[in-house]
Formats: C-alpha cells, sequence, structure tokens
C-alpha cells in the first residue's frame, strides 16, 4: 500500500481538496523546496533493448515521463544496450514506437553505448587510484568465492596485483587480446561486505559479439551496476527512478558515483507491478513465444505493450489503469479486474456501437411483409456522446438472433423470448414467439415470431412495457466476421508457482482463445480499418486485427461488458485491491 500523504500545512484551507501525492512526488517536492539539483527535475525511462515492453513497463513509463510534466522537468528514453548478444535494433524500434502509442515524448534520446569510451576512462582512473582491478579467476572459481549470505567471499589471488599490470591487462582486454572469460575487470571493494552486490562487483567482461550500434569496436562491456549509474551521472539525471528489485543495487550506484567525484544522481525505488493471472517475466514470454503456446509477442492474451494495442486497449485506459493503482514502496499483487476496468471505461466513451451475433440462429418475424427494400431504423451509435450521430440497421424477414436469446421452456425469470413471450428487438420492434422448429436431431433451427409494427423503434404506442430486450441482425445485410475470443492467459492466479510434478506452462488457459469462424456482424463493419473498436451490444469490446483485411474481416475480443472472473462485485470506484508479498 502507498506510505501516508505528506502532512498539510495547517494554514492552507485548501490542503484537504489537494491531490495526495505519491512518495517519489513527496521527495521531489521536498528537494525543489530546499533548492535542490539547482530546482531541475529530470528522470529517464532506461529499457534494456532485448525484449518488447510489457504493462510493468508502462507504469514505469507512465511515472517518470509524468514526473517530468508534472514538475516542468525533462524526461530521457535511454537503452541500457550493454549486452550485445541479446540486444537488437528491432527492439529499439518497437521501444520507442511503444512509449509514442502510450502519449509520450522524450527530450533526449540516449545510449549506453554512446559512453563506452567515458565509462572505460572512467574505469581506467578506478584502476589507476587501486580501487579496481583484472581477475584471472575462471566463472567457476568467481561464483565459488563470491561466498554465501551468511560466509564471507574469499578474496581473489589476483586482487593484489599491481596497478600498472591491471592497467596494462585492461587496456589489452579492450584491445582484443584475450578470449571471452579469460579476464574480468572488478571494482576494489569488500569480500566480507554483508551486501553480496559490494564483494568486489565486475565491472567488465571480454565478449566478442558485434553490437547492434558500436558493430565491432568494442570487445569488453560494462556490466548494468557499472554503466548505469554513470549514465545517469552524465545526463544530469536528479531522480533516477527504478523498480524495487534495485533496491539492494543503491550502495554500489552511490559507491562508483562517490569514487569518481561526478553528479550525483540519487536513485529511488518503487514496486514494480505484479497482475494476478499472468506472469511478468521476459524470460517467461520468450519460453511462450518460442513454445508456439502464443502467436507472437503482440498475441492479444500477451500483457506486452504490443499485445494490449492488438487486442484493443487504449493509451489512455493504460494510463489511467497505472494512475489508478499508484506508486507504492512494497510488492503486491494487483487484481487484473482493474485493468480491464479501465479498458471498459475508455472504451464505453469512445467506441461506437454495433449488433453482432456470435452464435447465430435465426428469427423468422412470420408477420412481416418484406416489399422492396427492407425497413431502415434509427440506432444510437453512442450513447455516451451524442456527437458520434446516428446509423440505419436494416430490419427484415429474416433475422439472427443469439441461441443463448431463446428458450423453449424458459423459467419465469427468463426475460427473453420464449413461446408465449413478447420482447424488444433493440431498436425495431416488440415480437411474440409463436413457435420454434427444430432438425431430425432436435436442434433448435429456427424461432418464429410476429411483430408488432405500432411499436417501431422500440416503444409501443399503448405504452405496454416488456422486461427483455436483444440484439439482432438482418440475414439479407449481415457480413461474415472471425471472431477471437480473448480470455485470460492463465487459469490460476499466481501462474509462477507450477503444480506439483509440472512446470509453470501448465498453468496456461486451455480456453484463452475461442474462435467463432462466422459470426454475424452488421455491414457497418466492413468500413473499418484495422485496430478500429466498437462495442457488440450487450457482448464486449471489440477491434478489427491488425491482419484484418476486406476479404476477410478478423474481429478480436478486448474485453466483455462485465468481468466474468470476478469472486465479488464489479469494481465501482475506490482503490484497486492488492495481494501482499510475492512477484
Amino acid at each position: 500500500m502507498d506510505p501516508a500523504p505528506a502532512p498539510a500545512n495547517p494554514d492552507d484551507e485548501n490542503a484537504e481538496n489537494k491531490p495526495r501525492l505519491n512518495f517519489v512526488e513527496q521527495i521531489i517536492e521536498k528537494d525543489l523546496a530546499e533548492g535542490k539539483n539547482d530546482g531541475r527535475v529530470h528522470t529517464r525511462f532506461p529499457p534494456e533493448p532485448n525484449g518488447y515492453l510489457h504493462i510493468g513497463h508502462a507504469k514505469s513509463i507512465c511515472l517518470n515521463f509524468g514526473l517530468a510534466k508534472k514538475y516542468n522537468g525533462r524526461c530521457n528514453l535511454r537503452f541500457d544496450d550493454t549486452n550485445p548478444t541479446k540486444e537488437d535494433v528491432e527492439y529499439v524500434h518497437s521501444i520507442q514506437n511503444d512509449i509514442r502509442w502510450l502519449g509520450f515524448e522524450w527530450d533526449e534520446l540516449h545510449y549506453a553505448s554512446d559512453r563506452f569510451e567515458q565509462l572505460f576512462q572512467y574505469a581506467e582512473r578506478l584502476v589507476m587510484e587501486g580501487k579496481a582491478y583484472v581477475d584471472s579467476q575462471s566463472a567457476e572459481e568467481l561464483q565459488a568465492n563470491r561466498g554465501t549470505i551468511n560466509q564471507a567471499g574469499t578474496d581473489s589471488p589476483f586482487r593484489e596485483r599491481s596497478i600498472e599490470d591491471n592497467l596494462d591487462l585492461f587496456r589489452r582486454m579492450k584491445a582484443g587480446e584475450f578470449i571471452d572469460g579469460e579476464h574480468v575487470l572488478r571494482a576494489k571493494i569488500d569480500m566480507a561486505h554483508p551486501n553480496m552486490l559490494m564483494r568486489d562487483p565486475l565491472m567488465y567482461r571480454i565478449r566478442h559479439a558485434t553490437h547492434h550500434r558500436t558493430g565491432d569496436d568494442w570487445c569488453i562491456y560494462p556490466m548494468y551496476d557499472w554503466a548505469h549509474g554513470q549514465c545517469d551521472s552524465l545526463e544530469g539525471i536528479t531522480h533516477s527512478v527504478c523498480t524495487l528489485e534495485f533496491e539492494t543495487h543503491r550502495i554500489l550506484y552511490d559507491w562508483f558515483i562517490q569514487q569518481l567525484g561526478i553528479h550525483a544522481s540519487h536513485q529511488y525505488e518503487f514496486a514494480r507491478l505484479n497482475l494476478d493471472y499472468m506472469v511478468m517475466s521476459k524470460r517467461k514470454f520468450l519460453e511462450l513465444v518460442e513454445g508456439n503456446f502464443v502467436t507472437g509477442w503482440d498475441d492479444p492474451r500477451m500483457p506486452t505493450i504490443g499485445g494490449l494495442r492488438r487486442r484493443g486497449y487504449t493509451p489512455e485506459s493504460i494510463r489511467a489503469f497505472c494512475e489508478r493503482i499508484g506508486v507504492a514502496k512494497f510488492n503486491s499483487t494487483v487484481e487484473m479486474m482493474w485493468l480491464e476496468q479501465a479498458a471498459r471505461e475508455h472504451l464505453n466513451k469512445v467506441t461506437p456501437r454495433i449488433m453482432g451475433v456470435l452464435d447465430p440462429v435465426k428469427l423468422i418475424v412470420d408477420n412481416y411483409s418484406e416489399d422492396g427494400e427492407p425497413d431502415l431504423l434509427d440506432a444510437v451509435n453512442n450513447p455516451e456522446d451524442e456527437s458520434y450521430g446516428k446509423r440505419q440497421v436494416q430490419f427484415s424477414k429474416e433475422l439472427y438472433i443469439e441461441r443463448e436469446d431463446f428458450m423453449e421452456d424458459a423459467p419465469k425469470r427468463y426475460h427473453r423470448l420464449a413461446p408465449g413471450r413478447e420482447v424488444r428487438l433493440r431498436y425495431a420492434y416488440f415480437v411474440t414467439c409463436t413457435h420454434c422448429v427444430k432438425d431430425s436431431d432436435g436442434n433448435i433451427i429456427e424461432v418464429h415470431c410476429k411483430y408488432d409494427p405500432e411499436t417501431r423503434g422500440g416503444n409501443a404506442t399503448d405504452g405496454r412495457k416488456v422486461k427483455g430486450t436483444i440484439h439482432w441482425v438482418s440475414v439479407d445485410h449481415a457480413v461474415d466476421v472471425e471472431v477471437r475470443l480473448y480470455d485470460r492467459l492463465f487459469s490460476v492466479e499466481n501462474p509462477n508457482e507450477a503444480p506439483e510434478g509440472g512446470d509453470w506452462k501448465d498453468n496456461l488457459n486451455p480456453d484463452s482463445l475461442t474462435i467463432v469462424a462466422a459470426a454475424k456482424i452488421e455491414p457497418e463493419i466492413a468500413n473499418g480499418e484495422p485496430g478500429t473498436k466498437y462495442q457488440l451490444e450487450r457482448t464486449g469490446y471489440f477491434c478489427l486485427d491488425a491482419d484484418s483485411t476486406a476479404e476477410k474481416l478478423l474481429l478480436n475480443r478486448t474485453v466483455g461488458l462485465r468481468d466474468s472472473w470476478a469472486k465479488l462485485q464489479e469494481p465501482r470506484g475506490g482503490q484497486p485491491k492488492r495481494k501482499k508479498g510475492g512477484k
């Protein structure tokens, strides 16, 4: 949960009306009041270009760019591209596209690789000051000599090499004279330090690999902990905001800056975003993609920004979700329903309505006589916004309705269509069911009814009321659309925990995707471009898929009108429920 808000100034009569500050905002406002950093606020978003961004990154993006905007500051985009074997320009481009799609623009664009020469010179300085040394142990020896949480590490036999030898070896490492793993550069701190990250941490390793920007210019690459703080300093970052797993790294972040005597950026940690029914690990995402458990990084079931965009989520809904869950100091798990609810709230305002039938059965209006042209009825495009106007829908003798909207032997509280019962057809007329027709196997293939022409538009001139309203489409005018009903990718709240004797992937939901090959949709759907969003009335919010064409329309379900997974009543404002602990 968030920390308590800063105490209000008793002299400020409007204090109670001020929005609550998260703990990072409290720090910034205190710094500004004290004149720190020359009154500047400069943040950064520093992804490694080794994969696609996900909803957890969206929280960090909203926080860092949001802080800069709120305090008239600046926010950089910096790619921490220090591991050439896992990074690619494809990820660089996708990250930039995702940030812009979310509605943000960076003030400065940087790459850690821009600083390789400066970082090397900084490292040389520490070597010359006796604060770093070249270690020639194998990877296995390095690991064995680290010690444990309860046992001090063992000094390297190379720890006392002379400054001259260390400098010579380090420069030869850079020149490419050694093979991968033959040497590393380590900071000389304390092998008995209680924080194991301070036990002579690695600064450089040899890696003969082509970098996506620097090519083969370098064969030694800086470790994250060495590069990150110095890049923050060189960019003039004032508030280096990162997720909670880097809290133990802060002491090392500060140590390097102090030893170099450079601009002191300050690191602050917030809780990363964890969602129930979802994993939030690039490694696990990669397993899902490479194992063909999903169709790719932008599979609409994935929590990647690309997946959410393809599914039909809007930038506004993701930003609203990130604002609603807030910024906390302690790890917790947020219920998926809050992300879905944010989508509903925004899509309700901005999507046009159309009617579509996913499991069709024919409804025959026996007393309706078609005279040439179909009956055109006015339908509201969005009751939340009059500017969307109206459209005309075609009414005919033969219609499609949802199979579940008819029941031959209906209970008393069933308010849809049944023999002898009257319902309203949305925007059209009152109809009363007379009978149904079945095939030889007993399956209902037609429902027959009579309509009341005095109820055009859905209201009776005699004032009578009906309890049920159902949607429909005209058989002669409906368009066949492949509809993909996406649900949660995992069927358990914490899919990171593998079932006994199994694998975490055993938690995948076998019903996460259901394909309706030929749903019947209003002809209006044919006018949409890929990415166009709709509300199918009484069904949910949908988006035309990126691969949709005029010849084959593909519609993805973004989210249903209601939360089918909720154990309790659907959320109505307030704060999301958090589950303490865990990842």
